[in-house]
Order: structure tokens, then C-alpha cells, then sequence
């Protein structure tokens, strides 16, 4: 019983298994009028891909603004910190904005103005992005964005990495980009079993990189996006050349022993060693509650489809405050940077592109859930032996040190520290993501 365990222990021990999960097992139903197909092959083949665009009706438009108004607001937090959570005054100035001068519109005009398609594997429908380069050899790169991310995380990385001369790189650096929302997460089907986790995820992204004809490519990703990057890593699908990793899962297993004991950091670690332990220690004591929470009662949280500012609230809340990772988007949020922590890239109207789109296709519960279907450590030492190229951003939940890394993965064939960006890299400092991506996968082009 949970009672009888100490707090800390139990969030710690429920974080060392969780933070990310994939899903699948069905077609998306929920707002049957929000979005169309064209089908570019016939219906009865199973293994076609068929065009996608969003069109969201004017009455959920109107829906949302009407339950974003009617908000019944909680009382102050009691503190003068954001210690006991978003305050409330951060998240009333969101809502007024939200319900007032936010246009999803022009979101849902840069999706239509992609190439998106819908395919179905294993009986789920999954939806993705598809831009193609316009330069020769341009390797394919399968890129997969966390929680509590979508699609619209990856968006700013399209140009740099298909039309790399317009960003500074070469034409030898150009990628065809693949960028699918996890089942449960976005436009995809909602998983109606509990067979996917991110093992199946995993195998279903192999699967739709044969289909698109890829006999060779690599795969990216970042928070529940590493999960399913390494696992194809492991899993080792024809045609996977290497991966990259934004959050590397390095964590020795002496030392997530310690971590899970609560023990001080070993006098043997050295300095970068010695934060990396200090940063986990603090992740899993005192800012994974979220995590531990979707882990194991997902289905609970009943408010994320009922409350746009619920919602809002609870994608918002990585139980660190204004510190990383979540750092960057509160200073989009706020207008400004906040102690020290640059939104980048990052603005506010991203930031309820984001929201917003869980919002219309209704899945706050359905992604916590990936969490409960998750059984893959992000941060235990992940054991590849593909080549693998690892980013390490200077905002990360932890810095994974070189050291743990070079043992987690046999062949590291490029390991970096990031000039700036944090555990949304992708979003927050788009160019910088965009050549480290390109560095990291050098080693690997014919």
C-alpha cells in the first residue's frame, strides 16, 4: 500500500520506471467532424497511406473559449514561489489570452501547409508529417517528440534539416524528415488494449519506414521520443543505420541502486558524474510526482477532457517551476525570461498550439496513459550496441556524462554539450538542435 511507504521513496521508485509510453489499437473517434482524409489509395488496402489535414469546426473553437471563461478558479496558492505548483495568476493570464486573442488557426494553417498522411499498423491509425528534400542523398530520419509534446514540438526543425544551405549547412547534411505522433498523442488512434507500449511503438515506426520505402535511415528522439528511439536501437529493424538521443538513458546500474536507496553520491564519481547523480537525485525526490502519478492511476485524471485550463495546467506543471526543464516555456508563457531561463525560440503562441491540440482531439488521458504502458527506464543504462550519436543539452532533466555514456551505448560515434537549449531542444533553440542533429549522424552518411 502506498501508505505505507515513505513518499519520496515511492515517487522515486515509480519515476526510475516511467516518464514516457506509447500506445495504439484504434482509429481516432472522438470528434468525428474535426479533421479530414483523402484517401490516396483504396480504402480496403490496409497498408495504404492516405493524405491528412486538420479542419477543426468553429463550434469546438467556440466550445473551448466558452470553457476557458467559465473556469472555476481555485484559490491562491499559499506561498510566494511556485513551489506548490503553475500560481495562479501565471495561469489566469494565460486563460485571458487563450479565450480571447489566441488564433489556433493559424497553428492548424502551418499543419495543412505540410505534407501530412495517416497509415494504419497493427489496426491503429497513425498520423505523420512527411517532408522529403529537395537535395540528393538526403538521408531518412524518423524523429519522435515526448510528452508533454506532439508534432507541433518538432515544426521548427522541418527547414534546417530538409534545406540545409538556407541554415547553414550543407547539402551533405540534408535529411528527409518523418515526424509521427505517438498513439495516443495528436492526430494518431488511441490505443483501445493494453499490448502497446513502447517496444510496439517502437517496431510500428520500422514498419512505417518500409512502407515509405526506406531501405536505410536513422531515428531521433527526445523524453518519451529517447524511449522509443533507443528500443529501435535495440530491437535493431533492417535498415536502422544509428540513432540519435537527446535525453541518453546512461545510468550505470550500481549507481541507479544507490538512487534508488536514497544514498548519498559515491565518493568515487567524478565531477560530472557527481551532478548527473545530484540532478537525478533531485528529479526523482522532489519533481516526478506527475510521472509517478500517470504511471500508475492515468485514467483518474477525468479533468484533462473536461477543463481546457486543467489541462493547461497539468502540461504545464513539471513539478520544477521556473527551473528546467520546464524553463523555457514558462518565460514563453510569461513574455519574458524568468530567472535567467531564455524561451529561445519558444513563444507563447507555441505553447498553446501545443495545448490546444490536446485539447480538440481529446487526448490528456490517452497520452498520460503512455506513461502506465511505458516499461522502459529513460534513464537506466540503455545497453545499444547500434551506432549512436548523443546530444546533451545544458537545460536536460540531467547531464549525462561522458563516461556513463560511452557504457550505455557500445558505439558512441558522437557525443556533444550543447551550446544552449533544454529538454525541449527542438522547440526552444531550433538551429542549434538542427547541427548537432546533422553532426551527430556525419559519421554515418555513404
Amino acid at each position: 500500500m502506498i501508505s505505507r511507504l515513505n513518499r519520496r521513496g515511492f515517487v522515486g521508485t515509480a519515476a526510475a520506471t516511467v516518464v514516457a509510453g506509447p500506445l495504439s489499437l484504434s482509429g481516432f473517434v472522438e470528434r468525428p467532424n474535426a479533421m479530414t482524409e483523402t484517401v490516396a489509395q483504396t480504402v480496403s488496402d490496409a497498408t495504404g497511406v492516405r493524405s491528412f489535414q486538420v479542419n477543426f469546426s468553429d463550434a469546438d473553437l467556440d466550445d473551448l473559449r466558452k470553457r476557458i471563461k467559465a473556469t472555476r478558479w481555485p484559490d491562491r496558492e499559499t506561498v510566494k514561489d511556485d513551489s506548490q505548483g503553475v500560481p495562479l495568476e501565471m495561469l489566469q493570464g494565460l486563460a485571458a489570452y487563450w479565450a480571447t486573442d489566441y488564433d489556433w488557426r493559424k497553428c492548424e494553417a502551418k499543419l495543412d501547409a505540410l505534407p501530412m498522411f495517416t497509415t494504419t499498423i497493427d489496426g491503429l491509425d497513425i498520423q505523420f508529417i512527411h517532408v522529403k528534400s529537395k537535395h540528393a542523398n538526403a538521408l531518412p530520419l524518423i524523429v519522435t517528440h515526448g510528452w508533454p509534446g506532439s508534432i507541433i514540438e518538432q515544426l521548427k526543425i522541418i527547414e534546417p534539416l530538409t534545406n540545409p544551405t538556407a541554415h547553414g549547412g550543407s547539402a551533405a547534411d540534408a535529411f528527409h524528415i518523418i515526424i509521427p505522433s505517438i498513439p495516443g498523442y495528436g492526430f494518431s488512434g488511441k490505443p483501445t488494449s493494453p499490448n502497446w507500449g513502447t517496444d510496439t511503438t517502437a517496431r510500428a515506426w520500422a514498419v512505417l519506414m518500409q512502407r515509405l520505402g526506406y531501405t536505410d535511415y536513422v531515428a531521433q528522439g527526445g523524453d518519451l521520443g529517447s524511449v522509443v528511439t533507443t528500443l529501435m536501437a535495440k530491437q535493431a529493424p533492417p535498415g536502422l543505420l544509428g540513432i540519435n538521443t537527446s535525453l541518453p538513458a546512461t545510468v550505470p546500474p550500481a549507481i541507479a541502486k544507490s538512487l534508488s536507496c536514497g544514498d548519498p553520491p559515491p565518493a568515487t564519481l567524478s565531477p560530472d558524474e557527481k551532478q548527473a547523480y545530484e540532478q537525478l537525485q533531485l528529479l526523482y525526490g522532489k519533481q516526478f510526482a506527475y510521472a509517478a502519478f500517470m504511471h500508475t492511476r492515468p485514467q483518474t485524471l477525468y479533468g484533462l477532457a473536461d477543463s481546457p485550463v486543467g489541462l493547461a495546467g497539468w502540461l504545464l506543471d513539471h513539478g520544477d517551476g521556473w527551473g528546467q526543464p520546464a524553463a523555457a516555456v514558462v518565460s514563453a508563457v510569461a513574455g519574458h525570461t524568468v530567472d535567467g531561463h531564455s524561451a529561445g525560440a519558444l513563444t507563447r503562441d507555441d505553447v498553446l498550439d501545443n495545448i490546444t491540440l490536446y485539447w480538440l482531439t481529446n487526448t490528456g488521458v490517452s497520452a498520460a496513459r503512455s506513461y502506465w504502458l511505458n516499461k522502459t527506464s529513460p534513464f537506466n543504462a540503455a545497453n545499444v550496441s547500434l551506432p549512436t550519436s548523443a546530444i546533451v543539452f545544458p537545460g536536460e532533466i540531467y547531464l549525462a556524462p561522458r563516461s556513463w555514456t560511452e557504457l550505455a551505448f557500445h558505439k558512441l560515434i558522437y557525443y556533444s554539450r550543447a551550446s544552449a537549449g533544454g529538454h525541449f531542444a527542438a522547440w526552444e533553440q531550433p538551429q542549434v538542435f538542427s547541427e548537432e542533429v546533422r553532426a551527430g549522424f556525419r559519421p554515418l552518411r555513404k
